[in-house]
């Protein structure tokens, strides 16, 4: 049990099943009713025509290339419509969650790993491998992204159909490196020399910009992990998150914010912090390959670019994983047959190589990860380069666990806060989210014994 949920954790994945997806290979992240019932209405296969519904998990960045993908999807299959419902990415997990106790849920939706197991815990999704199975995805799926999302699923059934992945990066504005004589923040020293030499408080310019709002767990991880080299989230049943040197990493890292970034940073989320980032006064970003398209609208390719996280003065490079993104049948769906058809054509070679070139991210689809565009996103070449070189570090996260997304974002994002403020220390921070994370992993351990 969560002392601070009050929710219980379910099932989970083993030791062995994390490890396929530790090494994630890029080879080459307004809900209405419209009828479905709640997790423990089973649904029916329906006639594979008339209307379904599908929820996008990230509206405010995705709605287009998804108005796109479903006008091709009705126009190949003029007997099924699809009906959109875009959803805040802040605020999918608790649409999911009273769409599950009170009905309304959707025949498809969006669910990336952060949020599968708990989703998948309550029995909302409909287990997909006897479909997958008989589909042509089936060899055309990346078998890393399937083996994350399994995992992070509970290890033994598939949830969802991946459709992306999209690793951590920091953007940088090469005309004012340029100009102020800055190397390349390739290394942590590096980056705090240029955060600190682009901040002009009194021109409004800063160095940096920090997650503070929603999201910024993740975030403040990556940028720790990335500086202690630490490169496991456990040391046997204990996390590592409040190890020494993660906690001078990331008293170091929060001392950033208004000395080198804006105060508005304390409530950005990621849309406000990539806006903010465009208009051209900050010279650094962490987001993920996600944003790439949207930085090249507002800036053009030769103003920025966008490489791995920074190594270390030793060379050590080490990464949070980020969670793959995918599509789930919902078992309430009383049409399950059109359905899985959107789900097929939404993953499928041209639909998912026009999704991830719009999103900047690497493509579940084999076929669609080696189409032209992917060399051409340098971001996106780099981040596949970086850790197919064997020599990246990648953190796992405990996507496993159904209290994870609870975890680390609505129970400590408001406690970062204060950190970054001052009114609390990181190593009470730190030791307060070890205290979680260790009784959500003792006790999932205890249910899958």
């Amino acid at each position: 049990m969560n002392k601070r949920t009050g929710t219980r954790t379910g099932t989970g994945t083993s030791t062995s099943a994390l490890a396929l997806a530790a090494v994630l290979t890029l080879t080459a992240t307004a809900c209405g009713d419209d009828g479905q019932g709640a997790a423990g209405d089973k649904g029916g296969e329906g006639s594979g025509k008339g209307e379904i519904t599908f929820w996008d998990n990230n509206t405010a960045v995705r709605h287009d290339i998804w108005k796109k993908i479903i006008g091709d999807f009705e126009k190949a299959n003029p007997d099924i419509k699809v009906k959109y419902v875009g959803v805040p990415a802040e605020s999918v997990q608790s649409k999911y969650d009273t769409a599950i106790q009170g009905g309304g849920l959707p025949d498809v939706g969006g669910v990336g790993a952060a949020m599968l197991a708990g989703i998948a815990a309550q029995g909302a999704l409909e287990p997909l491998d006897e479909r997958l199975d008989g589909s042509a995805l089936d060899d055309e799926l990346n078998t890393g992204m399937v083996d994350s999302v399994r995992a992070a699923g509970g290890g033994s059934r598939l949830y969802t159909v991946p459709t992306s992945a999209s690793n951590g990066v920091l953007y940088y504005r090469t005309d004012l490196f340029e100009a102020a004589g800055l190397d390349a923040p390739t290394t942590w020293s590096k980056f705090y020399e240029a955060a600190d030499r682009l901040t002009d408080q009194k021109a409004n310019r800063f160095g940096y910009t920090i997650r503070g709002g929603e999201g910024s767990i993740a975030q403040a991880l990556d940028a720790m992990y990335g500086q202690s080299g630490i490169g496991s989230f456990w040391d046997g049943d204990r996390t590592t998150v409040n190890h020494p040197k993660n906690v001078a990493a990331l008293k170091k890292y929060a001392a950033l914010y208004k000395k080198a970034t804006p105060s508005a940073d304390l409530n950005n989320d990621f849309t406000k912090m990539n806006a903010q980032w465009d208009n051209g006064r900050i010279g650094m970003l962490s987001h993920n390959l996600g944003s790439y398209a949207d930085h090249v609208k507002a800036l053009g390719e030769d103003k920025f670019r966008g490489l791995p996280n920074p190594t270390t003065d030793a060379g050590v490079r080490v990464q949070v994983s980020n969670p793959v993104d995918g599509l789930g049948l919902f078992r309430s769906s009383k049409n399950k047959k059109a359905a899985w058809k959107f789900i097929e054509f939404a993953a499928s070679h041209a639909s998912n190589s026009k999704w991830n070139e719009s999103a900047g991210a690497i493509p579940a689809n084999t076929r669609a990860a080696k189409d032209p565009w992917v060399k051409k996103a340098e971001p996106t070449e780099l981040a596949a380069a970086a850790l197919n070189s064997g020599s990246t570090k990648i953190v796992q996260l405990p996507y496993y666990l159904p209290d994870w997304n609870t975890i680390s974002k609505a129970e400590n994002e408001p406690d970062f806060q204060k950190v970054l403020l001052g009114k609390a220390s990181a190593e009470d921070f730190l030791d307060n989210l070890a205290e979680q994370l260790n009784e959500a992993q003792a006790e999932w351990q205890k249910q899958n014994r």
